[in-house]
């Protein structure tokens, strides 16, 4: 498939802000205004670390669970905002507050960037519900980890990843995740549901990387997960990358 195609990319916190002074920022802004040149595409940004060392500091103070959410999400906000500076003229300059919003923003040639919208809701959720709403072609998550394993790699080394599966798999995989608040899985139950019913096509990659997102989208390089019915391969996407 070539041509202009909708992307939706849930883009780690934790990729994008290991910590405030080793932020990717400045790598990930010139990979997605390469890739707006030929795609439609919205940014999910996460908390990571710093949301969820905000609600650990809720906590001490006696905050409830939907307090906490709160917080995250304002966090997620505060990183959309900067991934908003660091994009410049290529983005729309207002961080979309809903999925419709998102979509009403889309079609523009600008980048459309969102947080979290509502508490218990993970942004993997937020970022399958507006693939689901934008009818995008494909949702990527770009995470700390390159690809969905048998189990957790850190805890079993000998967990196996997968290059594909199915949305069934998926569900299987996911299924036992923890929804409190910061939780920190591969992708949550929710999202997982979402995109199985709607038959979109999850790419969960390495994002540590940011030019392997367009290595994989255009054909250059195979790599991460890929989640998909049975003969419904949705990649190469793109055109070679554009220096």
């Amino acid at each position: 498939m070539i041509g202009m195609v909708r992307i939706v990319l849930s883009l780690g916190g934790s990729v994008l802000f290991p910590s405030l002074e080793a932020h990717t920022l400045l790598s990930y802004a010139p990979v997605l205004q390469r890739l707006c040149r030929q795609a439609d595409i919205a940014v999910v940004v996460g908390g990571g670390g710093e949301a969820r060392r905000y609600i650990g500091v809720a906590r001490e103070c006696g905050a409830d669970e939907a307090s906490c959410d709160e917080i995250g999400i304002l966090v997620t906000r505060l990183n959309a905002t900067l991934l908003l500076a660091a994009l410049g003229d290529s983005a729309y300059r207002k961080v979309a507050q809903t999925p419709g919003e998102a979509v009403a923003y889309m079609g523009r040639q600008k980048i459309v960037v969102m947080g979290g919208v509502t508490p218990a809701q993970t942004t993997d959720a937020v970022a399958a519900v507006l693939a689901e709403l934008s009818r995008a072609d494909i949702l990527v998550n770009l995470t700390s980890v390159d690809g969905i394993y048998t189990r957790d790699p850190k805890a079993d080394p000998s967990a196996r990843r997968f290059d594909r599966m199915t949305f069934g798999e998926l569900l299987d995989i996911v299924g036992s995740g923890g929804l409190e608040a910061g939780s920190n899985t591969v992708l949550d139950i929710v999202a997982a549901k979402v995109i199985s019913r709607s038959g979109i096509p999850l790419l969960v990659l390495d994002g540590r990387v940011p030019g392997l997102l367009e290595d994989v989208l255009a054909g250059r390089k195979r790599a991460g997960t890929l989640v998909c019915a049975p003969g419904k391969e949705p990649v190469p996407l793109l055109r070679a990358p554009s220096p």
